[in-house]
């Protein structure tokens, strides 16, 4: 339950070294490069922006190269693929891979060329076969479909609407060029909503003709060509049998290159890494011979950073606290399993300067409260297993990915206990299997009791626990006002309303209300219940007195107090959110019965049985898939607004170290003596 201790590490080095130490530091991944000092005389900034961007447009290109081989030779990846993590790769191969740099990049030109190069031949085959199918209507015209003229004639294709015959063009010209009396029109082909017709005329009847066919519709087509249709038609085909081919070329020789996937990866992650380093360098003050950087370091690495650095090269370390009102970035510091709930941690906001890290109280409250949500054993069992398994085989696998999955183990584990507890496996499967197929009911007996039987008590204790749950965050907001020093913010915000609390909850246990729903009757002795009144009563005078102490004015000063004192309602609210766990857990036994009784209305033979079966493995798994969003999420909202209401606020800045930030693959680290 930490938060590491940060320092400012400043390095001043000769120049001729820059290199190597930021190699070496960013190999290191532990310091935080932040800025050193203003514009100075003897110091400036060396614009590395050129470089930058060529390292950025090599990684860009390899990465692109990639995702094209992606398309055409997709790599054979398992379905688990997502947890075996990066490639591990020895150093020299990492140089090896480095020396060839230049020809892995014409390498990945060459496959984005050829990929351009698939899409164009794609492109024309696509704008062949358009062709082919306007020419389609007019293959029964045995010459160019163009206009064309002999010493005397002229003959020029078009259309009409659909429905047109030879009649009404006849017809149209009669009336429109009355005058113009040779003219052969001949059909080509006829569709529902085109007519293809070629006109025949005398050259100096042509442009009378075709006005007067103009207004029945009449359009010439869009396209020429050379060649009869049929004669363009074949040819269209061979030059699609051409592109095909010289498309399957092309995606032949992508699939060989897709041998150069691992070093593409390899030299992507370098030019990446290079990048990087180089938005660093940008930002380092340099004079002729010598460079400063700095930044936030862990103390515990600090020391070894210095050693490591003085020993090799001329440089000068200089280690130093931080300023008071400097906000360092933030690494959480936790046990193994506490560890595994800094995700949801950090998915709320990391502790600011000062401030206590929640992961260790509210881990040990998260699985608890999720294995009481799923509460049942069966499920619990599968869940840990699973993940057990998965962390154990993976172990490369990313860091957020394997706490995430121990994080469902420990809750698995939670779960099983619970169920156990409750007597839950899959529901009361047993019960059922035992009656239905062994004529004999065999229930295997809850250590403690069965929801399903008694929700009310499981409500009870869904409260208590909840009670347990929000005293113990105004008991680290109590702790956090007295580690500062804050006595009077301890007695005013925090022991008043544990007065006010604890008075209220004993002055309710011996009510009808609560004898009502815990199905007992408990009885104070009077002295107890008289302690009661009091410490209500002077909990919420204080409040109403001491909650506006900030203020001078008397009226304003009771009025701050009497909204405080109304905040109880608030409280109220929080307790009954701990229904949820009621709520959840009877969710999983009801939903897993149902589904145990829906297989055991089939008939008790071979077929049954396959259906039983069936619906067993069907219905539980969507059961526990259900269940298991459900008490993820709803685990997360009692910390998020119950717990860390009461203590917490966040907003610290996530620890982003000057690092190998590799996408593909790791470089095994190499032993220095």
């Amino acid at each position: 339950m930490a938060v590491l201790k940060m320092q400012r590490i400043s390095i001043c080095a000769l120049k001729k070294d820059r290199k190597v130490i930021l190699e070496k530091l960013q190999s290191l991944g532990v310091l935080e490069v932040a800025p050193v000092m203003d514009e100075d005389p003897y110091f400036r900034k060396t614009d590395t922006v050129g470089q930058r961007a060529g390292f950025e447009r090599a990684a860009a290109a390899a990465d692109q190269a990639l995702e094209i081989l992606e398309r055409y030779a997709p790599e054979e990846k398992s379905m688990f693929a997502a947890l075996e993590g990066k490639l591990l790769i020895d150093p020299s191969r990492e140089r090896q891979v480095r020396e060839k740099r230049r020809e892995l990049l014409k390498t990945a030109k060459e496959v984005y060329d050829l990929d351009r190069e698939h899409a164009e031949q794609l492109a024309a085959v696509t704008r062949m076969r358009n062709s082919i199918e306007s020419l389609t209507p007019w293959l029964a015209l045995g010459m160019p479909l163009k206009p064309s003229a002999t010493k005397r004639t002229v003959m020029f294709p078009g259309t009409m609407p659909g429905g047109t015959t030879l009649e009404s063009v006849y017809e149209r010209l009669a009336e429109k060029a009355p005058d113009v009396e040779c003219v052969d029109v001949h059909l080509i082909s006829a569709e529902q909503s085109m007519t293809y017709l070629a006109v025949i005329c005398l050259r100096e009847d042509a442009q009378a003709v075709e006005e007067a066919l103009r207004s029945a519709g009449f359009a010439r087509p869009s396209q020429t060509w050379a060649k009869s249709p049929s004669e363009e038609k074949e040819q269209l085909e061979g030059q699609i049998e051409d592109s095909r081919a010289e498309t399957a070329r092309i995606e032949r020789r992508l699939a060989e290159l897709a041998e150069y996937r691992e070093e593409l990866k390899i030299v992507a992650d370098y030019y990446r890494v290079r990048a990087e380093k180089y938005a660093v360098l940008g930002d380092l003050p340099q004079s002729e011979r010598t460079f400063v950087i700095s930044g936030y370091i862990p103390q515990c690495e600090a020391t070894h950073v210095e050693k490591c650095l003085t020993e090799r090269y001329d440089c000068m370390v200089d280690i130093e606290e931080l300023k008071e009102d400097e906000e360092p970035p933030v690494i959480l510091k936790n046990n193994p399993f506490s560890m595994s709930m800094e995700g949801v941690v950090e998915s709320y906001g990391l502790p600011h300067k000062g401030e206590l890290d929640p992961t260790t109280i509210m881990s040990f409250f998260y699985v608890f409260f999720f294995g009481m949500m799923l509460s049942d054993a069966a499920y619990g069992a599968i869940v840990a297993v699973v993940c057990g398994a998965l962390v154990w085989k993976f172990p490369r696998m990313s860091e957020g990915m394997k706490k995430s999955l121990k994080l469902f183990f420990y809750c698995g584990l939670s779960t099983l206990v619970w169920g156990i507890l409750f007597g839950g496996y899959f529901g009361n499967i047993v019960d059922v299997v035992s009656e239905k197929f062994f004529g004999t009911a065999v229930s295997v007996p809850a250590l403690w009791f069965i929801p399903l039987n008694d929700p009310m008590k499981l409500l009870v204790f869904s409260l208590l626990f909840g009670v347990i749950h929000l005293f113990t965050g105004l008991g680290i907001k109590g702790y956090l006002c007295l580690k500062d020093g804050k006595v009077m913010d301890f007695f005013c915000d925090v022991a008043l309303w544990f007065m006010l609390l604890v008075g209220l909850i004993l002055m309710l246990l011996p009510s009808d209300i609560f004898a009502s729903i815990a199905q007992t009757k408990i009885v104070f002795p009077g002295w107890l219940d008289t302690l009661a009144a009091v410490l209500a009563a002077a909990g919420a005078i204080g409040i109403v007195l001491m909650s506006g102490r900030s203020s001078r004015n008397p009226a304003l000063r009771i009025a701050l107090g009497a909204y405080d004192l109304y905040n109880i309602t608030g409280w109220l609210s929080d307790v009954l959110s701990y229904s949820r766990l009621l709520a959840l857990g009877l969710a999983t036994g009801v939903i897993a019965s149902v589904i145990n009784q829906m297989g055991s209305m089939l008939p008790n033979n071979i077929v049954g049985v396959v259906f039983f079966v069936v619906i067993f493995i069907a219905g539980h798994t969507l059961n526990l898939a259900i269940n298991l969003l459900g008490a993820y999420v709803h685990t997360n909202r009692l910390q998020f607004v119950e717990f860390f209401g009461k203590f917490y606020e966040g907003g610290g800045r996530p620890f982003e170290p000057f690092k190998e930030n590799t996408k593909y693959a790791d470089v095994k680290e190499e032993t220095i003596s």
